[in-house]
């Protein structure tokens, strides 16, 4: 029995010595994994949601589009620290609040199981609703060209721009093909076009210092992200290739002065109805074996596109086009009568702000009269191009002190002393930057 007993304690003893080894394994790894991703955090200035780190820990207005986000009491404005570092397009939540039902689309679990929708399509992964969906609204706003044009879907507009580029590059060439856009370009062009160290094609900078004998392909966004200038290319050499990003080509961002009529237009719901959570681009395509090879990395790439999301998005379009047809019916108001007068209303108030300092300043546009709407205006960017005055160098570094996120002019390929702020936040976050600009000093 003493033998017994002995033993026990033993076994005890070595139990409890693997428990605590295990216990303080766990914590390891864990602090580990920590400290890890906090460096991660350090270096990209993120959290897992979205927002920007900060070691004040106040109180973070994230631009996310979750239920619990909107629903989330308003922090008093002196201790919020304002997200507008990215184009989440929250503001747009009220409008499609109001049409719950005209752009319900309910799902049976056996629907949509294929991987195929048209195989007689280039595109085969492209379902024929959203193709008509398309094709309409843009022939009610006037702002693309469609037709001869082959409709190539994907999972946003950015997984077009590098579907896009495998399509154009050499794949026999001897060095991968040069890209380029002039500055200040969309930040992200970079980040993708060197992300997988590709040898069809390279990051080659600021289209305007663009001076090599070799071909090339150009990136013109138009109005442009981030400062909503209007754009042509800009190089002009044989030997080039132009895809045209027109995620912003709407008429509540700029006036709609004829159709684009281009070799390869880029399209995006995010920014056309403010649906980026859908995650649904497409792209007019005129070279059917460019659309083709284009079609070809997607197949690779994802094995097609959510059907659910294309249904979805072909609904709204659908919802668009309707309003439009339906515009002069009492009480009758359009998406983008409601989102230009939304975005007319956003550019009165910052510029207001701004002219109650001098810190500040904003660039002007020309007025134009639009095509779509008869409205003569000026553009109304989705970003706001906001320059710091005087002696602030570092404008990004500046507004964090205040605490007010952006992306710096650095991102764009343009001086620190610009920084890029989303006009397309919820209205609360919107005017509480409205309110904290003018009584920021130096």
């Amino acid at each position: 029995m003493g033998d017994f007993v002995f033993n026990l304690k033993h076994v005890l003893v070595v139990s409890l010595a693997m428990n605590m080894c295990l216990i303080w394994k766990i914590s390891y790894v864990e602090e580990t994994v920590a400290n890890k991703w906090s460096s991660w955090e350090q270096k990209l200035g993120l959290c897992f949601n979205g927002e920007k780190k900060h070691k004040d820990h106040d109180t973070i207005l994230a631009t996310t589009s979750s239920a619990a986000a909107a629903a989330a009491p308003f922090a008093r404005g002196s201790t919020a620290v304002i997200n507008l570092d990215h184009g989440d397009p929250t503001m747009y939540e009220n409008f499609w609040k109001q049409r719950g039902k005209e752009t319900t689309v309910v799902t049976s679990s056996w629907q949509h199981i294929s991987y195929f929708s048209d195989i007689k399509n280039v595109c085969w992964f492209l379902e024929p609703g959203l193709m008509s969906a398309i094709t309409r609204l843009h022939k009610v706003v006037g702002n693309a060209v469609t037709e001869g044009r082959h409709i190539v879907v994907g999972t946003g507009s950015s997984q077009l721009y590098q579907a896009a580029l495998y399509a154009l590059s050499p794949h026999n060439a001897s060095e991968p093909i040069n890209v380029v856009s002039a500055a200040p370009f969309y930040s992200s062009y970079p980040l993708m076009t060197d992300y997988l160290k590709s040898g069809l094609h390279k990051w080659a900078g600021d289209a305007n210092e663009f001076n090599k004998q070799e071909p090339y392909i150009e990136l013109v966004t138009s109005p442009n992200n981030p400062d909503g200038s209007t754009r042509q290319d800009i190089v002009k050499r044989d030997r080039g290739i132009l895809i045209h990003d027109l995620a912003y080509y709407w008429p509540q961002y700029t006036p709609i002065l004829s159709p684009a009529d281009y070799d390869i237009m880029l399209f995006t719901v995010s920014k056309s109805t403010g649906h980026a959570g859908s995650r649904i681009g497409w792209a007019l395509v005129k070279d059917r074996e460019i659309a083709r090879k284009m079609t070809t990395f997607i197949e690779i790439n994802t094995i097609g596109v959510s059907k659910d999301s294309q249904i979805r998005a072909a609904k709204i379009l659908e919802a668009i086009s309707d309003s439009c047809d339906h515009a002069n019916e009492k009480d009758a108001e359009t998406f983008f009568d409601y989102s230009y007068k939304l975005m007319a209303e956003r550019w009165n108030e910052i510029r207001e702000a701004v002219s109650k300092t001098e810190l500040f300043s904003l660039p002007d546009f020309q007025q134009e009269t639009c095509s779509f709407s008869g409205r003569t205006f000026g553009q109304l960017p989705a970003f706001a191009w906001l320059k710091c005055e005087g002696e602030v160098d570092d404008c990004e570094g500046f507004l964090r002190k205040h605490k007010i996120l952006t992306r710096g002019g650095k991102h764009f390929g343009a001086s620190m002393k610009y920084v890029r702020v989303s006009m397309l936040s919820r209205e609360k976050e919107f005017k509480l930057l409205t309110q904290r600009l003018p009584a920021i000093v130096s």
